[in-house]
């Protein structure tokens, strides 16, 4: 893992198509400007996480109520 240091407004670049700038910091939090490709997904950590879980939930709720799609619909509705 590369660590690096940076200031307000001060960039990195990651190949030729991608910066990452530094937009404001305070308080425990950075905020971070992403241009990238509209071709290449751009995902905060944690909702990847939360992504790959609700695929695998759907993913067995699909095969226990295959036929069933009103239930899917139900179980999904109130998580």
């Amino acid at each position: 893992m590369l660590v690096l240091t940076r200031k307000k407004m001060e960039t990195i670049r990651i190949g030729d198509d991608i910066t990452i700038q530094v937009i404001q910091t305070g308080r425990g939090r950075v905020k971070l400007g992403i241009q990238a490709p509209a071709d290449l997904r751009v995902l905060r950590g944690e909702l990847e996480l939360l992504e790959g879980a609700l695929a695998g939930l759907a993913d067995s709720s699909f095969r226990r109520n295959a036929g069933r799609p009103w239930e899917l619909v139900h179980e999904f509705g109130n998580n």
